[in-house]
């Protein structure tokens, strides 16, 4: 559907005029085409702002209006503007409630101008008190320096030694999307990174490279440079392209710490922080480190990407659907000179218990381990 011809059946539909057929199948647009929900949402903003700038304009034409009218020029033997007593009475009855709201607009506009400087200047801060990306900084580096001088020096997939873990400057998660080597993450855990590592849960180590950011919707896709590397094979899950229900069970896994961690809650609601309808609200504990890694619904399939919490409510986690992730990796194939990025389509954890399918799923996610000078 073209831009113009989609905005076109937005109006209509804001305005009432979509009936039967034409009506369901709109509203069933809105429920599995997350980009049609947002553009609706985004129009919905704009013709709120435009309706509220036209009901002012409107009030200053009045305004305009009422002073020509008390500052007309009289006739020199009249005293006031307003002529005789009774022609004031008959002015005040016709005007007095315009000027009531006149009077109200400018003491809101008095105090608006005073706090709208710091309420714009406060209002990023509140967020991000709210809002909590979950990139893990890591307190104490231990042998970082020797890590990357390994790793620049030539250094391959290796097994990493416990004693010798590595953490990096930052972590987080990340899990493959296709079998010859791409990866997806969040844009938060690689931005500003200068060298990007990736490592599974019994040690080998490959270097990637950024191949795209996506910092509107968080999300980064990573490919595997190590000539060694061997390929994933196939992959055990799905990518999900409509959106799951409310209240549907979920799990994650992710390097919150240096051992893989297992989060299991359910969809609390199909929008994200502050409303975004590109994101999901889930009911998992999720911790520093944990961005990036993948969300699953009961069957195996991945329906998102994990991203952040909110740090004034307890238990409420977000992750980005994965609509995006399949509309991001389609662009990117489209615009790259690189070979198309193949994402896994089959299911293979249907019907299985969750300790098998963790245990089919565990070779697919990662720790990412970011450095930077």
């Amino acid at each position: 559907m073209r831009k113009l011809e989609t905005y076109h059946w937005i109006e209509k539909y804001l305005a009432g005029q979509l009936t039967g057929e034409e009506l369901n199948n709109f509203e069933l647009r809105l429920k599995t085409d997350p980009a049609l929900a947002e553009q609706l949402q985004q129009y919905q903003e704009v013709t709120g702002t435009l309706q509220f700038y036209g009901q002012r304009k409107l009030l200053q034409q009045k305004l305009n209006t009422i002073h020509a009218q008390s500052f007309e020029p009289q006739p020199k033997k009249v005293i006031t503007p307003f002529g005789n007593k009774e022609k004031r009475k008959i002015f005040w009855n016709q005007h007095y409630a315009t000027i009531a709201v006149a009077a109200s607009v400018a003491i809101l506009t008095v105090f608006g101008t005073l706090l709208s400087i710091d309420l714009w200047r406060s209002m990023g801060k509140q967020q991000a008190a709210r809002y909590s990306a979950l990139r893990r900084e890591v307190e104490q580096i231990k042998n970082s320096q020797r890590a990357i001088n390994k790793a620049i020096t030539g250094n391959k997939a290796n097994t990493t030694p416990k004693a010798e873990y590595d953490p990096g400057n930052f972590s987080g998660t990340g899990f493959a999307i296709s079998s010859d080597g791409y990866l997806v993450t969040s844009y938060h855990v690689v931005s500003g990174a200068d060298s990007v590592f990736i490592q599974n849960s019994t040690g080998q180590q490959y270097k990637v490279k950024n191949i795209y950011r996506d910092q509107a919707h968080d999300l980064a896709i990573l490919k595997i440079a190590d000539e060694s590397f061997p390929g994933f094979g196939t992959l055990p899950y799905g990518i999900k392209s409509n959106e799951s229900d409310l209240g549907e069970r979920v799990y994650t896994l992710g390097f919150p710490r240096e051992d893989m961690v297992f989060g299991e809650g359910s969809l609390s609601s199909r929008t994200g922080f502050e409303g975004d309808t590109t994101s999901y609200q889930i009911s998992i504990p999720v911790n520093p480190g944990n961005s990036g890694g993948p969300l699953l619904d009961n069957q195996g399939n991945l329906i998102g990407v994990i991203s952040g919490k909110q740090l004034d409510l307890q238990g409420a986690a977000f992750a980005v659907k994965s609509a995006y992730l399949k509309q991001l990796v389609e662009q990117l194939s489209q615009d790259s000179v690189e070979a198309p990025i193949k994402l896994a389509k089959s299911n293979q954890l249907a019907g299985a218990s969750r300790t098998r399918q963790l245990k089919k799923l565990q070779d697919y996610v990662f720790v990412i381990k970011v450095y930077n000078n």
